[in-house]
């Protein structure tokens, strides 16, 4: 049997044709991001927030108030926390779906609607859920349950609207999959006036801004504030980073109280409705837009410099610090050449 003995020279002219291919193709720019309204008949919308702002406050009193004009709506909470929908279910524990799916594995049982989905008053809600702190990878957890999720025949449900809880100062690839991968049409981020909140948001538009560059559609809808004692940081970052204030959710005991006893405020008809109301509207309507992400001196800037402390001026550590001693300095054995 015969065979055919390729030149030598094949291998590098193989190689060098494919890196020609490449930088043709690394040339060739991407299609401008589109500005326009969201035209889907699903609108899937991330939320991201520092943990404890209130995106599960926020987001329950928001899919109830939707529901409650007509909308189909679904609630998932992607924090390893599982505990976005606890307020809806009036407290009560929602089992995840990474925690239905592995123990319906285990029996040899597939995973079915009604073991990881459940209602209130038109809202249908879901947890993803995550390993325990040490046993997994939160972001990893992300991906699979999105997996079941399309397994389940996610793309085929038509819901009005799709609501994604996410975990804002969590930066692993699992946390950003709806904005790298396109998943959802626009990003709301919640925050408040604090300085922590609003890093978080800024980082959120940062990775928006990121991959818009690369192509990417998905924009910031705008920010939720939750809260609001009214001294204006949150608002001065929206304004700055060119994103709508969609609602102020002002910092009141009556709330505070309500949320705790796990009530629903965005209710019809109550003191807070107008409120959810006015926010559900801005939620549906605002278009996803291309933010313009913050420096640290920038964000710095929306605060006093008491409160941040950015007058203090960094002093260089020597060695003398760190070994007790000053070394002699050597002359460089670097041969220098004239740029003659």
């Amino acid at each position: 049997m015969s065979t055919t003995t390729l030149p030598a020279e094949a291998p590098v002219r193989f190689m060098q044709l494919r890196s020609e291919d490449l930088r043709a193709e690394a040339a060739i720019e991407p299609d401008a991001p589109s500005g326009a309204p969201v035209t889907k008949a699903t609108q899937i919308i991330a939320i991201y927030g520092k943990g404890g702002i209130g995106k599960s406050f926020t987001l329950a009193n928001l899919s109830y108030m939707m529901a409650q004009q007509g909308k189909k709506v679904l609630l998932i909470g992607c924090d390893p926390k599982s505990d976005t929908t606890s307020l809806l279910f009036g407290g009560k524990a929602c089992p995840t779906i990474i925690e239905t799916s592995s123990r319906k594995k285990l029996a040899g049982e597939p995973v079915s609607i009604g073991d990881v989905c459940f209602k209130r008053d038109g809202v249908f809600a879901m947890e993803l859920g995550g390993p325990e702190v040490g046993r997994g990878c939160g972001g990893r957890g992300i991906i699979h349950g999105f997996e079941t999720l399309e397994k389940l025949g996610f793309h085929d449900w038509g819901f009005d609207y799709v609501l994604l809880d996410f975990l804002g100062d969590v930066v692993c690839g699992g946390f950003g999959l709806p904005i790298a991968r396109d998943m959802c049409q626009k990003v709301i981020v919640v925050g408040s006036n604090d300085l922590q909140s609003l890093y978080v948001a800024n980082n959120v538009c940062s990775a928006v801004e990121y991959f818009r560059k690369l192509g990417g559609n998905v924009g910031v809808a705008g920010m939720v504030i939750n809260k609001d004692d009214g001294t204006g940081e949150a608002a001065a970052f929206a304004a700055n980073a060119g994103i709508p204030v969609l609602a102020a959710i002002p910092a009141n005991d009556d709330i505070r109280r309500k949320s705790a006893s796990y009530e629903i405020v965005g209710r019809p008809g109550t003191e807070w409705a107008s409120l959810f109301e006015t926010l559900a509207t801005n939620v549906a309507t605002a278009p996803p837009m291309r933010p313009r992400p913050q420096t640290q001196d920038q964000l710095l800037g929306l605060f006093s410099a008491e409160s941040t402390g950015r007058n203090f001026v960094m002093e260089p550590a020597t060695t003398f610090d760190m070994v007790g001693r000053h070394d002699t300095i050597r002359p460089s054995l670097e041969v220098v050449y004239d740029a003659s």
